[in-house]
């Protein structure tokens, strides 16, 4: 068999219910799932071609044989480890299944990938950006003209999403699934549906209240369509925001070829989610109040940020103690 040709069918089968029971059952976001698919079809694709046609059929030789040609590709590091973990996922999923008769998957071992630091804002970098979002928020309103009326309410927009971001540290995928009734404006708070449809109720300050308020009673009604329904977030053509539109928008206020900020990193959605949680643990928050807020399954995932803290203090005390 070479690499492309289809998988036997039993393989194939395996795969799909493999998927299914992600998706369906562990309530995995398309993007986990379709992260998983690729690794266990290079997997299956890799154990076709050394004559295995079902899925009992796999052996912990195998599983090394398969990370090798990884190793032998160039595969980064943190590549590996996650596909080792995938690999792992579906052998223990195959041996409930009553495919494999024992699950080599805990024999499998992939180096652990080297966790780098988040990359984080400093306070005035933020400040700057909310800053300058709200100037340009505040300079289109009254805009008669249809396509200045639609650049207001776009920059509106923008303001509302950073402010929340950075006020909520919610990920980009939650902010694009709000809906109008998501926010409650008397507690102050925005209800999330994270991962694994979880859901979590997360404070909004003050600045990000008013921000989303305005989006809501000036921008908002400029975009709004038929196809809009109860989005809180709307595109320039009035269908719910998508999770690329509120990236371009986060990515244009900083550092890049059209960033509207000199000397401010350049950053996603999910840097301003890291510089929220650092400057909550910075301020004094605890950890597991902040692994709430982030909707973390666990506090060890919360955890970076503290080692995020101490670098950014070992950092300052460096430039400025004289006997550093």
């Amino acid at each position: 068999m070479a690499t492309g040709d289809p998988l036997p069918a039993a393989l194939g089968n395996a795969l799909a219910d493999f998927s299914r029971h992600l998706a369906a059952e562990r309530s995995l976001s398309p993007h986990t799932v379709r992260a998983y698919q690729g690794d266990i079809l290079s997997l299956l694709d890799f154990a076709a071609q050394q004559g295995i046609a079902h899925p009992g059929e796999l052996d912990l030789t195998t599983l090394r044989g398969w990370l090798a040609t990884q190793y032998a590709s160039g595969a980064a590091r943190t590549t590996i480890a996650r596909r080792g973990a995938a690999a792992r996922t579906f052998t223990a999923y195959a041996h409930r299944q009553g495919w494999l008769a024992t699950d080599p998957g805990p024999r499998l071992a992939s180096p652990k990938a080297r966790r780098t630091l988040p990359q984080v804002l400093r306070k005035d970098e933020i400040n700057r950006a909310l800053a300058d979002t709200e100037h340009s928020a505040a300079q289109g309103q009254g805009a008669a003209d249809g396509n200045d009326r639609i650049a207001a309410a776009l920059a509106i927009r923008d303001a509302a999403v950073l402010e929340l971001l950075y006020a909520t540290a919610i990920r980009v995928s939650e902010l694009c699934g709000l809906d109008t009734d998501g926010l409650d404006a008397s507690r102050r708070t925005v209800r999330v549906l994270g991962k694994g449809s979880k859901e979590r109720v997360v404070p909004v300050g003050i600045p990000a209240m008013r921000a989303v308020a305005r989006w809501q009673e000036r921008g908002r009604p400029v975009l709004a369509s038929d196809r809009s329904g109860a989005a809180l977030f709307l595109g320039a053509r009035g269908g719910r925001l998508d999770p690329r539109a509120a990236r371009r928008a986060v990515y244009a206020q900083f550092g890049g070829a059209h960033a509207r900020l000199d000397g401010v990193k350049a950053v996603g959605p999910h840097a301003i989610r890291h510089t929220a949680a650092t400057h909550l643990l910075e301020g004094g928050a605890d950890l597991r109040s902040v692994q709430e807020f982030l909707g973390h399954a666990t506090p060890a995932t919360t955890q970076i940020y503290t080692h995020v803290s101490a670098e950014r203090l070992k950092a300052t005390y460096r430039q400025a103690h004289p006997r550093a």
